[in-house]
């Protein structure tokens, strides 16, 4: 079995699933207003590695990625548009139920592209939050017969002074007044939060007990994950920026209600940074994935690089630093295809290697080091190598066994262009490069040699 760092422990912890043989994820989606950007989506690339960790591990895993398609306040502080409604201005879209579908259809859609083009496995659900505003009221209103939840002019908000223990996710009790948030006048503590927020006239809602509104972000997520995974369950991930706010408020009604604990595990994966930075749509300086595959880069590329720091560490995004990355992948790429893929089985020394760095809380540079060491281990037959090689992108996920080897029509196109080469004909040479390229193989040129290696669809000539 696999160990993870527990952030509500602080502790890295041997797991132990609930019901033997499975396990239950539940990662905070994207409030699909706009696109995601590359930190984004290192969120979604730490828990797909959680989920084939676990799945090369023998486990059934059932996994959740929630849309929020309403709720989202542009601050903490339960204050400023709703996300989506800054959305439906930008586009300039009707702000009515039908323009938050259109637009939640589209970013939606959106996501869904960028985690097929990165590998990452199809979550076994994409629940919306307008598709359990049932729920999300009936969950405000047990806590407000148990005495959790009061009303002011804008909404409902919950008590956290009734909890002796809110905030312990992360170390944040008691209250540390530099992470309070404040907005509505008449909270009873700036740690209060919204339950359901009250409509404006200018703001999308939807009937409730209370009058016109929408869900608190908070709430929707505690009733997806349980409506979906039962409570507790046994993992839930998201980004460092969600502990302090999103994920204690979570547990704090979650388990205010129903008087059990929401997950057992949770974990955070560090930012993106830029300069040092953290990537944010807030700040305009970010990119996505399109920007990246306009430059010439595969996405896979930028899912190596992001395999190259630990999940708990920040990864620094540079285009020198996408550029490596994509030589190195390159580089890998090359080695598989120009292996032979008959008779091939898993080298068990290596394996064992390889589990002891991704069972070790998820440790991927230490895996890469793994299939770098394999490569260059010379009393390994070939064949093995390729096979071993699979069998950890199992986890690893960088589409390796959906290399090409080379037909006979390549081998004998690399020949011609050796001796291309060996002669001097340069203008022959680079001829036959752009026709390998056309047929979806690159080159890699040295003094003595030229390897070849496949190019997916994806991978630009950079």
């Amino acid at each position: 079995m696999f160990s993870v760092h527990n952030t509500l422990s602080g502790k890295t912890e041997e797991f132990k699933p609930i019901r033997g043989g499975e396990v239950g994820m539940y990662h905070c989606g994207p409030t699909v207003y706009d696109y995601a950007h590359i930190g984004n989506l290192r969120s979604y690339v730490f828990a797909d590695i959680l989920r084939r960790t676990a799945e090369y591990g023998g486990l059934k895993v059932r996994q959740v990625v929630n849309i929020t398609d309403i709720g989202h306040l542009s601050s903490d502080a339960d204050s400023g548009d709703d996300k989506m409604v800054k959305g439906l201005k930008r586009e300039g879209l009707p702000l009515s139920l039908e323009g938050l579908k259109q637009l939640a259809d589209k970013y939606e859609q959106a996501f869904k592209d960028d985690l097929k083009i990165l590998n990452i496995e199809t979550p076994h659900h994409f629940p919306r939050a307008t598709e359990y505003l049932k729920q999300e009221i009936e969950l405000v209103q047990k806590l407000e017969e148990k005495g959790y939840a009061y009303k002011l002019d804008d909404g409902i908000y919950f008590d956290t002074g009734k909890l002796q223990d809110y905030g312990r996710l992360g170390g944040l009790t008691p209250l540390d007044e530099s992470k309070a948030r404040v907005g509505s006048e008449g909270k009873k503590s700036p740690r209060d939060f919204v339950l359901w927020k009250l409509s404006r006239e200018d703001r999308l809602g939807f009937p409730s007990p209370w009058g016109m509104g929408f869900p608190g972000w908070h709430i929707e997520c505690s009733t997806m994950s349980r409506e979906l995974l039962g409570q507790p369950f046994d993992i839930h991930t998201g980004g460092i920026d969600h502990i302090p706010v999103h994920h204690n408020n979570e547990i704090a009604q979650s388990e205010a209600s129903y008087d059990t604990p929401l997950a057992n595990y949770w974990m955070h994966n560090e930012f993106v940074t830029l300069s040092g930075e953290k990537i944010a749509k807030s700040a305009g300086s970010f990119f996505t994935l399109k920007d990246i595959k306009e430059k010439g880069f595969s996405p896979l590329a930028y899912r190596y690089l992001l395999l190259l720091s630990h999940y708990r560490t920040p990864t620094n995004f540079s285009w020198e630093a996408l550029e490596a990355a994509q030589n190195a992948y390159k580089r890998l790429r090359m080695n598989v295809s120009t292996m032979p893929s008959e008779d091939g089985s898993t080298n068990m020394n290596y394996k064992k290697e390889f589990l002891k760095a991704i069972e070790g809380d998820l440790n991927t540079p230490e895996a890469l080091a793994v299939v770098w060491k394999l490569l260059g281990d010379g009393d390994i037959r070939l064949a093995d190598k390729r096979q071993t090689i699979l069998d950890f992108d199992k986890v690893l996920g960088l589409n390796l066994h959906e290399i090409e080897l080379p037909s006979a029509e390549i081998v004998e196109l690399k020949k011609k262009r050796d001796i291309a080469r060996k002669n001097k004909d340069f203008a022959e040479s680079d001829k036959i490069r752009d026709e390998l390229f056309k047929k979806q193989w690159g080159v890699i040129d040295t003094e003595d040699m030229t390897a070849l290696y496949w190019i997916d669809n994806q991978e630009g000539s950079n």
